[in-house]
């Protein structure tokens, strides 16, 4: 995430408001706001490994049953 100083004015006013909404300090914000991204990122990485494993092959009773469904 981003250091508070580099923000832009603009910016800095905008994070500094959701923070007083939230009843938070900036610097607090802004650490709940990077840990956030980082778990978001955790679990994307984790959903696509996930996804790239490699699936178990259909048994034999499932072979059997697609073959049964197959239109002669």
């Amino acid at each position: 995430m981003t250091d508070i100083n580099s923000l832009s004015p603009g910016q800095r006013a905008y994070e500094e408001k959701r923070a007083r909404k939230a009843g938070m300090s900036l610097e607090k914000w802004m650490a709940n706001k990077a840990r956030e991204a980082e778990e978001a990122a955790r679990a994307e990485r984790r959903a696509t490994e996930e996804a790239t494993k490699k699936t178990k092959p259909p048994g034999f009773f499932q072979r059997l049953l697609d073959r049964a469904h197959k239109p002669l």
